[in-house]
C-alpha cells in the first residue's frame, strides 16, 4: 500500500477520498456519542441564528470566526451532528491535499509522492472526535497556509511582500481559536533565522496580522460589546484550568502511534546526511511548530484528542521521513500496513461492538438527564451542563457556566443582580435547572423574579408561571 501512494500521479486524489470514506464510514453507520463541546457549538449557532449576539447575548469563550461558522452551519443544516462531521471531513481532506501539495511543490522531502497527505489523513482519524468541526480544526487550516507561505520565503532565499499573507493567515487562525496567536512568535522566529526579511516586510507582516483583528474589534466596538468581548473571550486567557491525569492519558494513548512514528522519523531525519540546507531549515521550522503547540496546552479549557489536531502536521511531517528513509522497502511496507489496519481496527471495533465504554465519558452528553416532560422547552442550566440542552433550547445568555459564574457567584453585587434580571427578561426560560442551588438566594435578591417562577415536584427545577 505504501508503494501505491509513492506513485506521484493526480489520480491519488481519488485514493484520498476513498480512504477517507473508508475511515469515516463507521461514524455514519453508527454515529459516535455527541460531545458536550459539540452540543455547545450547535447551540451557539442556533442562538446567533435567532438574532442573539455572541458575547453580549450568548456568553461563551469561543473565538468570533468559529461562532460565525456555527451560525452559518445552523442556518443551512440546523442542529445536525452529521452536517458538522461532514464539513469537518471535507476540511481534513483539503488540509491533507494542501499538506501534500506543499510537500511536493516546495520539495520538503527526498522524493515527490502522496505519502505526506495519506499520513495526515490517517493521523487525523486516530480518534472519532478529531473529525468534529472544532475551532482547533478550522484554525489549523490557516496555520498550514501560513507554513506554506513561510517555506516559500525560505525557498526564494529572501522574503517578499507575501509576508502580508503570512500575517493575515495567522490572524484568521487566531480569530478561529485564540491560543493560536502564539504562532505569530513561530512565524517571527522562522523569518528571523531563515529569511532575509527587512523592517518594512516585518511591518507589512504585522499589519497583515493586526488588520483582521482590528476589523473584528471595530465591529464589536460599534455594537457596543467590547466589554463583553473582553470578559468572555479575553478573560478566558487568564483562567486557570485544572486537568486530570486520566485526561492526559487519553490523549497520549490516542496519539501514541502518530507520536511514535514522528519521533522515529525525527531520529531518521537527524541521522540522514543528504538533505539539502533548505530541507534542513524546513525541518527546524516544523520543530518550532511542535514547540509552539505545547504553549497552547495551558490555555485549553478541557483536554481531548480534538484539541490536539494541530499536532498532526508535525507528526506526519517526520513520519514521512521515517517511511521514506527505511532502506528495506518491504519493512516500510509492512509497518505502513500495520498503522493503517490498526487505525481501521479501532474505528470498526467501535462500530461492531457499540457497547464498549466511551473513551471520553466526561465530555459525553448524558442521556435522559431531565424528566420526560421537559423536552423541546426553553431552559437555562445553573451549573455544569451535562446534556440538558440536547432536546431543549437554551434561554438567557448563560450558556457557558464557567462564565455565568461571574454573575451568579456575585449575588451581593447590584450590577450582577441587574444583569441576571435583564437576561431573564430579554430571553425568559420556561424551566430553570438549578444544579448549583442558587435560585432561593436569587429569589431573595430579585422578588420580581420570584413571582414569575415556582418550584416543581422535581428537585432543583423551577417552572415559569
Amino acid at each position: 500500500m505504501l508503494s501505491f501512494f509513492r506513485v506521484n500521479a493526480p489520480y491519488q486524489i481519488v485514493s484520498y477520498i476513498v480512504l477517507l470514506v473508508l475511515l469515516q464510514a463507521p461514524f455514519y453507520l453508527s454515529p459516535p456519542p455527541l460531545l458536550v463541546p459539540e452540543l455547545s457549538w450547535m447551540l451557539i449557532g442556533e442562538k446567533m441564528g435567532q438574532g442573539f449576539m455572541i458575547y453580549r447575548d450568548v456568553w461563551d469563550n469561543i473565538s468570533p470566526l468559529s461562532a460565525v461558522v456555527y451560525w452559518i452551519v445552523d442556518e443551512l443544516f440546523g442542529r445536525s451532528p452529521a452536517a458538522h462531521r461532514t464539513l469537518a471531513n471535507l476540511l481534513i481532506l483539503l488540509q491533507a491535499l494542501y499538506f501534500n501539495y506543499i510537500s511536493n511543490e516546495r520539495q520538503l522531502f527526498t522524493e515527490r509522492n502522496y505519502v505526506p497527505g495519506v499520513l495526515y489523513l490517517l493521523f487525523a482519524n486516530v480518534s472519532f472526535d478529531c473529525s468534529t468541526l472544532s475551532p482547533v480544526l478550522m484554525a489549523t487550516t490557516f496555520v498550514l497556509l501560513a507554513f506554506g507561505t513561510i517555506i516559500k520565503q525560505i525557498q526564494r532565499e529572501g522574503a517578499t511582500d507575501e509576508v502580508f499573507e503570512l500575517g493575515f493567515y495567522l490572524s484568521v487562525s487566531t480569530l478561529f481559536y485564540l491560543p493560536f496567536g502564539f504562532f505569530s512568535i513561530w512565524a517571527i522566529v522562522s523569518l528571523i533565522l531563515y529569511s532575509g526579511t527587512n523592517f518594512r516586510q516585518y511591518a507589512l507582516g504585522a499589519f497583515g496580522f493586526l488588520f483582521p483583528i482590528g476589523l473584528t474589534l471595530l465591529f464589536f466596538f460599534f455594537r457596543n460589546t467590547l466589554d463583553d468581548l473582553a470578559r468572555n473571550l479575553m478573560g478566558s486567557i487568564s483562567s486557570t484550568f485544572q486537568y486530570r491525569l486520566s485526561d492526559f492519558q487519553t490523549v497520549i494513548n490516542t496519539f501514541a502511534v502518530a507520536f511514535g512514528l514522528g519521533v522515529l522519523g525525527f531520529l531518521q531525519t537527524i541521522n540522514y546526511p543528504r538533505f539539502v540546507n533548505y530541507q534542513t531549515r524546513c525541518q527546524q521550522i516544523m520543530i518550532f511548530w511542535l514547540l509552539t503547540t505545547l504553549l497552547t496546552i495551558g490555555f485549553m479549557s478541557y483536554l481531548a484528542p480534538l484539541q490536539f489536531v494541530i499536532f498532526i502536521a508535525p507528526f506526519a511531517f517526520f513520519a514521512v521521513n521515517f517511511f521514506m528513509l527505511i532502506k528495506r522497502r518491504w519493512v516500510a511496507e509492512l509497518m505502513f500496513l500495520g498503522v493503517f489496519f490498526w487505525i481501521l481496527f479501532i474505528h470498526y471495533r467501535g462500530f461492531l461492538t457499540p457497547t464498549q465504554p466511551n473513551t471520553l465519558p466526561e465530555l459525553t452528553v448524558k442521556e435522559s438527564v431531565l424528566p420526560a416532560q421537559i423536552q423541546q422547552q426553553k431552559i437555562v442550566v445553573l451549573g455544569q451542563d451535562e446534556g440538558e440542552y440536547k432536546n431543549n433550547y437554551p434561554a438567557t445568555a448563560y450558556l457557558n457556566w464557567e462564565l455565568a459564574r461571574y454573575d451568579f457567584e456575585r449575588l451581593d453585587s447590584y450590577e450582577s443582580v441587574i444583569s441576571i434580571y435583564n437576561n431573564f427578561t430579554a430571553d425568559p426560560p420556561t424551566y430553570v435547572i438549578d444544579k448549583a442551588s442558587l435560585m432561593p438566594k436569587l429569589f431573595v435578591r430579585l422578588p420580581a423574579l420570584a413571582k414569575r417562577y415556582r418550584a416543581t415536584q422535581w428537585k432543583g427545577i423551577y417552572q415559569r408561571i
